[in-house]
């Protein structure tokens, strides 16, 4: 089984293989290789600017929020605490995030962005745009509110499943 991507005003049409196995889910097919692209090119932009995929997440955490625990980050970025501990050591070691004891926990350290990752807030919203505009090239306005606003429901009905006990894993 072949998906074939209408021809673009860029250039002839991508033909991307989808394996029989997968025909049952070409929403899910497509999901994984659009994630595989989008992370791919993200890797790209952000390595011209001394990140990793996903470090650059925990930065505009930290931006906008403020010094946060470990555990908090997280939380919040739906990660594993292994994960969050090297992204935050990378991070530490590039200069971009520092760790102060926590007033309130002394069992917890608070990280914290840099000053120096002042500097890389702009290179960071500079990439995220970039990375939009790559993804979202051709489309109209309302175009990119459908496809905004079917991704959002595709993740609820993901975190519906996921909380669900009755759903089949």
């Amino acid at each position: 089984m072949k998906q074939d991507t209408p021809e673009g005003a860029n250039g002839p049409a991508a033909s991307v293989p989808v394996p029989t196995a997968a025909g049952g889910g070409p929403i899910s097919h497509a999901i994984f290789r659009l994630a595989r692209l989008h992370r791919m090119y993200a890797g790209q932009l952000l390595r011209r600017i001394g990140l990793h995929p996903g470090q650059e997440l925990v930065m505009m955490h930290l931006w906008e929020l403020g010094p946060q625990r470990q555990a908090d980050l997280v939380r919040l970025l739906d990660s594993d605490a292994a994960t969050m501990t090297r992204t935050v050591q990378r991070l530490e070691q590039a200069g971009f995030v520092r760790r102060r004891p926590s007033p309130t926990d002394k069992r917890a350290a608070l990280i914290e962005p840099t000053a120096a990752s002042q500097a890389l807030r702009q290179e960071v919203e500079r990439v995220w745009s970039r990375l939009e505009d790559l993804v979202t090239a051709d489309l109209s306005a309302d175009e990119r509110t459908g496809a905004l606003h079917t991704l959002e429901r595709l993740e609820r009905n993901l975190v519906q499943a996921a909380a669900d006990p009755g759903t089949e894993r």
